[in-house]
């Protein structure tokens, strides 16, 4: 995608009379693809009634939390935000639509925030995660921001928690310092065997 780090993954379907079948992730490719390993630590599912809004999250780093996200269920529109204080792409965003059929996920590594909208009812997302959740670690930022200004294509107000309508600005997060800097979340691979990442 043009945030660095973060990747977009289309899979190749096999079909046959009695479908399709398609292989989401390999950890030997997406580490080949990306130079990024991707070690499974926690596996959360969302279910969300259309139109709802979920998001923009990301987590503190340390501890981190990479991402690996799909659409098990329904049609989603889902964006990803550069969170990194002092990236060359801070605030720029892609966006990528997401369902069974198509099978396309998401990679995001730590510092890229993850929002979405859920364009169907029971839209189920699916999120293996590189770490497991830590209480007061997560980063909340408003995916109605006007200065981000995602193109949601809102023809409704969206559902959104109490929590995700409170959430900060960028601007605010980044000046009350919630937010991880560039050089804390690598953009480009980590040499095998140096414990980072």
């Amino acid at each position: 995608m043009t945030v660095p780090g973060a990747y977009r993954i289309e899979p190749e379907p096999l079909g046959d009379l009695r479908g399709h079948f398609f292989e989401s992730v390999r950890r030997s490719s997406l580490l080949a693809d990306t130079g990024f390993e991707l070690n499974i630590r926690q596996v959360n599912f969302s279910v969300s009634k259309r139109n709802t809004l979920r998001g923009i999250h990301g987590t503190v780093v340390p501890p981190g939390q990479a991402k690996f996200i799909t659409c098990v269920r329904g049609l989603a529109l889902d964006i990803a935000v550069d969170l990194r204080v002092g990236s060359p792409t801070f605030g720029h965003h892609d966006i990528t639509y997401q369902s069974p059929e198509s099978g396309t996920a998401v990679y995001l590594p730590d510092g890229i925030g993850h929002a979405f909208l859920a364009l169907a009812d029971d839209t189920t997302m699916c999120y293996l995660c590189s770490a497991e959740y830590v209480p007061g670690t997560m980063i909340d930022v408003d995916a109605l921001d006007p200065e981000l200004a995602l193109p949601w294509e809102l023809r409704e107000p969206p559902i959104r928690s109490a929590k995700d309508a409170a959430a900060p600005t960028l601007a605010e997060a980044a000046a009350a310092g919630l937010l991880p800097t560039y050089e804390q979340c690598p953009s480009r691979p980590i040499p095998l065997g140096t414990g980072i990442g």
